[in-house]
């Protein structure tokens, strides 16, 4: 037509690659007028990109080191029961000369133990607080009826019999304290750095606390450890704590008149008073209240640097008592030296760490002081126990965590990794 110019044939301009999305993958880039689905679309033009609007889904932190540890000082336990009991336990009647028996006894309750364990810690165990006042409550009267109805062991009510099985309320009573005073301190929040509220605390902790050293003056100890350390780490205010451990410390130096003072006004047992006589002077009675001292002295002695080898003790022959229960971290060093004790306690010290590191990564303040008192609990017993073994202190008749021969302990110490565990399992971890 006439006037009007004729449009050459251009190459149509290049058309760019649009977006593409199905769902929730990854955007895709394919050219316009194509499917977004043709072979090679996801080749020549697929662009992994960040996923628009979509959140990084967090995953729950759960501690195996821990859980570990805890399977290996149990292992090891078994191994160092047998060890101290086979001779004693062969030779007696009692046990049908099962030389495994004690061994046999402690697998069977720290299994059931470890099962209860693994439930406890995927429980939310925020549950916990709903039952702390219930539990407190139940450790006093559990208390009150082993001292009116509890079994007499050696001069001391210590167990409770339920049907044919027999247990120890004293362990009930620490898991029981330290439910409480996380609960209590977690609703006080700041106000715990308030005399009174410090004061209410340990109104908590004394009274359980006297009613179970009435028969068991470790567990009495223990449970104000407990509470020592549960309230140093919660509150501000440090200066009191020190002067506490400070006037321990000076109890400890003056024990002897102080505890002459104590039994002369009904508040220290005799037998109590002698354990002290014999700690600071084992030599005068070597064949009566220090024999038991005195012997793990010597097996400690004549474990050397690297011991006498698994299994070849001589003090477990039937000179020292008890050599699986209180006193086997003497075994420990007379079979496995100084290395060997050297080395459970740097166990310890790293199950104690663990410990710290799920504390300090709590999702909450509850969680934390849970830990903490657990915590506790574990350092202050291995210390307590070295300490009897070592004659630092006065023998107080207290096992050794996971190793010593006990079913309560164990079964009650099981419940309490559970809820570390159990807290641990809450610690959020982002992608």
């Amino acid at each position: 037509m006439a006037g009007k110019k004729r449009r050459k044939n251009r190459p149509a301009p290049a058309q760019q690659a649009v977006p593409v999305r199905r769902g929730n993958e990854q955007v895709r880039y394919v050219q316009p007028g194509r499917p977004a689905s043709y072979p090679g679309a996801g080749q020549a033009y697929e662009q992994p990109v960040a996923q628009e609007g979509k959140k990084r889904k967090p995953r729950h932190f759960y501690d195996y080191s821990l859980l570990f540890i805890i399977i290996f000082l149990t292992v090891f336990g078994l191994v160092m029961i047998y060890s101290a009991s086979s001779y004693t336990a062969q030779l007696s009647s009692k046990y049908n000369g099962n030389s495994a028996y004690f061994m046999q006894r402690q697998a069977m309750i720290a299994a059931i133990g470890f099962f209860i364990m693994l439930v406890i810690s995927k429980l939310d165990y925020h549950l916990l607080a709903k039952v702390a006042v219930p539990s407190y409550a139940l450790s006093y009267a559990l208390m009150i009826a082993v001292s009116l109805v509890g079994r007499a062991v050696n001069g001391k009510r210590r167990w409770l019999g339920v049907g044919p099985f027999s247990f120890q309320p004293t362990e009930f009573a620490k898991i029981a304290l330290i439910i409480m005073l996380a609960s209590y301190i977690t609703v006080k929040g700041d106000k715990i750095n308030q005399w009174k509220y410090m004061r209410n605390v340990t109104f908590m902790t004394l009274p359980i606390a006297g009613l179970v050293a009435a028969n068991n003056l470790s567990s009495g100890i223990i449970l104000v450890g407990i509470g020592f350390v549960m309230l140093f780490v919660a509150c501000k205010i440090k200066w009191p704590f020190y002067s506490l451990a400070a006037l321990a410390m000076g109890i400890l130096a003056g024990a002897g008149p102080i505890g002459k003072a104590l039994m002369q006004i009904k508040l220290l047992q005799p037998y109590q008073y002698r354990r002290i006589e014999a700690w600071l002077n084992p030599e005068l009675d070597p064949e009566g209240k220090s024999f038991q001292v005195l012997q793990g002295l010597y097996a400690i002695g004549s474990g050397g640097l690297f011991g006498q080898g698994l299994g070849q003790s001589i003090q477990k022959l039937g000179f020292l008592p008890e050599s699986q229960n209180d006193m086997i971290f003497a075994i420990i060093c007379e079979e496995l030296g100084l290395f060997g004790a050297i080395s459970i306690i740097l166990v310890f010290l790293f199950m104690i760490f663990r410990f710290m590191v799920i504390a300090n990564n709590a999702p909450d303040l509850f969680g934390a002081l849970l830990v903490v008192g657990v915590m506790g609990h574990i350092a202050i017993q291995v210390v307590l126990n070295i300490a009897v073994v070592t004659n630092t202190i006065p023998n107080t008749g207290i096992t050794l965590p996971f190793i010593s021969y006990g079913g309560t302990s164990v079964l009650f110490i099981m419940m309490e990794m559970g809820i570390v565990l159990s807290v641990s399992n809450r610690i959020r971890l982002e992608k």
